[in-house]
């Protein structure tokens, strides 16, 4: 879906809808566009309050298009960045099987929420149905977005593409089973995003061989129990190669049994979304290249499927990581700790500037935080305020959880150095705090997606999150360091 702005109605345009979207208490487009059939009298007559996403079909009584309709902001200085999705989904659902080419005036939504706006009706306009029969029509391929006023200019419509782009990749890659989607398939997407990208994407996969040889015990120890044998992914997007990368590290267990210690089985199909992290680092690097951004940037993807077998971990089997450091394994369906802790360490070779790694890491994140914000773990102040801020920005937002010494003993082993899980309380936060143990060698925050990355009930789907607040993040850093 491509979007076009024009300042007033353009006479020339082959769309076939309109919107106009009205303040409550003006009753008008803040426009001149429409008054050749007085718009504030249509609505008094009507006795249209423009309440919040309350809808006036305007059948024809527009000379400018036949298929018009007023939608309510409410009081649009009252107006919350959560209300737009709402506004974008009614908006989607009456044109997206209808029409390849709609218009929206915008005049009356306040300047500072057009980019969330444009961005949320990308979102909106998601639909997956790769394995359906009988595919959906989603037909929409250009909105106008009207205004004599905006913020959207060359620059920010470049990025809502890329945007739109990497986060539906990222939601594409979440949606797809465990029997297509596992952890070599990861690799192979890596492989063919290079070869579209050839001149911006180096991409290296290490087998199990090679992570042997590098001693990633902790990694090993949840793949072996697979026939579908693990891969730990970099690809490094090289536009400014003079600077220390920004590094991505992303979750890929392509699907999570618990292994050994098995999940229940309602709602285990669920399960094949906990690569989610590892699709959004996809698609951010994805999003990276579309809007080719001057910043050095390097995904890493720690892809393994975690299942029972006669070769699988134990509980109490203990390990060595690539660090050195010994891990008891007291539950096996820790398993996303294990396998990033080691692809943690091995990213230290790329001189980071900063590491954000990305997870659907715990259920205790989910009681904590429910489905609305991510888990933002970092002792790092500065690092925690840019990501804060990105995700206001991107309206994907974070909320910051402790990571302090304080906890570290609730992971303390009588047999090894660290223990995979920290007890009944605060597992979220241990969870963080073994991660940290890993990461001391560089600034490091830890994104807990385990209720964003996901819907469950009559929505389900991967979100494609945290791909928006990644690439806020990082186009914040371009415009910051240039």
């Amino acid at each position: 879906m491509k979007f076009k702005t024009y300042t007033t109605f353009p006479e020339q345009t082959s769309n076939e809808s309109l919107w106009i979207l009205v303040d409550s208490e003006q009753l008008q487009s803040n426009l001149n566009t429409y008054q050749i059939n007085n718009l504030k009298n249509i609505l008094t007559a009507t006795q249209f309050k423009a309440n919040f996403n309350e809808t006036l079909p305007l059948f024809g009584q527009l000379n400018i298009q036949p298929h018009s309709q007023v939608l309510g902001l409410g009081k649009a200085a009252e107006l919350q960045a959560v209300k737009l999705a709402k506004l974008a989904q009614t908006i989607i659902k009456s044109t997206q099987n209808k029409f390849k080419h709609i218009s929206i005036d915008i005049a009356a939504l306040p300047v500072e929420y057009h980019y969330l706006f444009a961005l949320s009706l990308t979102q909106a306009a998601y639909g997956y149905d790769e394995f359906k029969s009988k595919k959906n029509e989603f037909v929409l391929q250009q909105v106008d977005l009207i205004s004599s006023q905006t913020s959207l200019d060359e620059n920010q419509l470049a990025l809502i593409h890329a945007v739109q782009s990497g986060q539906s990749f990222a939601r594409d890659l979440g949606n797809r089973p465990g029997n297509i989607c596992f952890p070599e398939y990861l690799a192979e997407q890596a492989l063919a995003l290079a070869a579209e990208f050839p001149d911006l994407l180096k991409v290296t996969v290490l087998d199990e061989q090679q992570m042997a040889d590098l001693g990633m015990y902790a990694f090993l120890a949840v793949s072996k129990g697979s026939e579908r044998p693990g891969r730990i992914v970099t690809l490094e997007y090289q536009t400014k190669l003079e600077q220390a990368p920004v590094v991505l590290v992303g979750k890929g267990v392509t699907f999570d049994t618990g292994g050994i210690s098995l999940k229940p089985g309602l709602g285990m199909d669920e399960m094949k979304f906990d690569m989610c992290g590892a699709a959004s680092v996809l698609g951010t690097i994805r999003a990276l290249c579309e809007a080719r951004l001057p910043i050095h940037v390097v995904g890493a993807i720690a892809a393994a499927e975690n299942m029972p077998s006669g070769k699988a971990t134990r509980p109490g089997d203990i390990v060595t990581t690539m660090s050195g450091q010994t891990v008891e394994i007291l539950n096996t369906d820790a398993e996303g700790r294990l396998v990033l802790c080691d692809t943690l360490t091995y990213i230290k070779r790329f001189n980071p500037a900063v590491v954000i790694d990305i997870a659907t890491l715990t259920g205790a994140c989910v009681v904590a935080l429910g489905k609305v914000l991510s888990g933002l773990f970092s002792p790092d102040d500065a690092l925690a305020t840019e990501l804060q801020q990105a995700g206001e920005q991107s309206f994907d937002r974070v909320w910051r959880m402790p990571v302090i010494d304080d906890y570290q003993e609730l992971l303390d082993s009588p047999f090894a150095d660290i223990a995979n899980i920290g007890g009944p309380h605060g597992g979220a936060i241990t969870a963080a705090c073994f991660l940290e143990r890993f990461t001391r060698d560089y600034r490091w925050a830890h994104l807990d997606v385990a209720g964003t990355a996901w819907l469950s009930g009559a929505a389900k789907g991967a979100t494609g999150r945290p791909v928006p607040l990644l690439m806020q993040f990082l186009a914040n850093r371009v415009n910051t360091n240039g």
